[in-house]
């Protein structure tokens, strides 16, 4: 706190002088400007006079942010002043162009700006709103069964993270027929860093006709950030919603095994007992001796193939 004593000292003394002398000079900055999560960015102003003044001396700029996270950074260009900016920032100037340079930005960053400017021609001072987003990363898509909602016997569940500020989810399926009304309320998370978290909840009615679902994520401009698809017919997400066609030829196949089985065991066990019965007769001798009959459950076997 001490080492910002003396740039409070300088921004009071500047609003004391501002408001005793007269400035031939503004400050003119976009009303809103937008950066990227991690990604460098600049909030520019320039320096304009109200009559000509060839050789304006900007002696002090000063960027500051009001508010439970007050910012306060300075480039001081006086003699025997040296300057140390906040880590991540950086107080520059170009000719009459003047910025702060915020390196990596965050959501915390977010918010009103002020530039306070010292020149030996006067003193002036606007305010900028800095605005920040963040890409979604791709959503994705699960299957649970529903257990809540009336008639419904699934639901799809799709999630969107890393975003900023608050995106859409839509849902479409094949035939890319909006079903996003008939989705949940979206619920929006936020975590530590500030960026969101997304999801949206679609149940599946029990006479539902479609196979396919896609869930697109869009940012607050509502440009699409990404998509997930789905199939419901997918074993892999729930196995009774196969597909129809693949379980009726199922079941009309594995009888048609079974009953083509015992065929094949029949007819082996007839061919075993037909080579039994001529071995038998081929060992019978030209004498009187009596031989065993076949097997009883041959004969057997012959009688009910007859």
């Amino acid at each position: 706190m001490a080492s910002r004593a003396p740039l409070f000292l300088l921004v009071i003394c500047f609003c004391c002088c501002s408001g005793h002398a007269k400035s031939f000079i503004k400050v003119v900055c976009d009303t809103t400007i937008t950066g990227q999560v991690a990604h460098q960015s600049m909030l520019t102003c320039k320096v304009e006079t109200t009559q000509e003044i060839p050789d304006l001396n900007i002696a002090v700029v000063v960027w500051k942010k009001p508010g439970d996270d007050q910012f306060l950074s300075a480039l001081d260009r006086r003699p025997d002043k040296k300057n140390k900016f906040p880590p991540g920032y950086k107080v520059t100037l170009n000719d009459r162009t003047v910025s702060l340079v915020i390196t990596d930005p965050k959501v915390k960053d977010e918010g009103v700006y002020s530039c306070l400017v010292m020149t030996d021609s006067g003193n002036a001072e606007t305010t900028t709103h800095f605005k920040v987003t963040a890409k979604y990363e791709a959503p994705s898509v699960d299957s649970i069964d529903e257990k809540v909602v009336p008639n419904a016997h699934k639901s799809l569940i799709c999630k969107a993270t890393g975003g900023y500020p608050e995106g859409k989810l839509r849902w479409f399926d094949e035939k890319k027929t909006e079903w996003t009304k008939s989705a949940e309320p979206t619920i929006v998370n936020q975590t530590e860093d500030g960026l969101l978290e997304i999801s949206s909840k679609l149940p599946l009615m029990k006479l539902s006709t479609s196979d396919e679902y896609t869930c697109v994520v869009y940012n607050a401009s509502d440009g699409k950030e990404g998509s997930a698809t789905i199939r419901t017919d997918d074993p892999d997400h729930d196995p009774s919603t196969q597909n129809p066609s693949k379980t009726s030829l199922s079941a009309i196949i594995a009888p048609v095994l079974v009953i083509g089985s015992l065929i094949v065991g029949l007819l082996l066990a007839l061919l075993i007992c037909r080579r039994r019965s001529q071995r038998t007769h081929d060992m019978v001798p030209n004498t009187d001796q009596v031989i065993d009959p076949p097997p009883p459950y041959c004969e057997e076997f012959k009688d009910n193939m007859a």
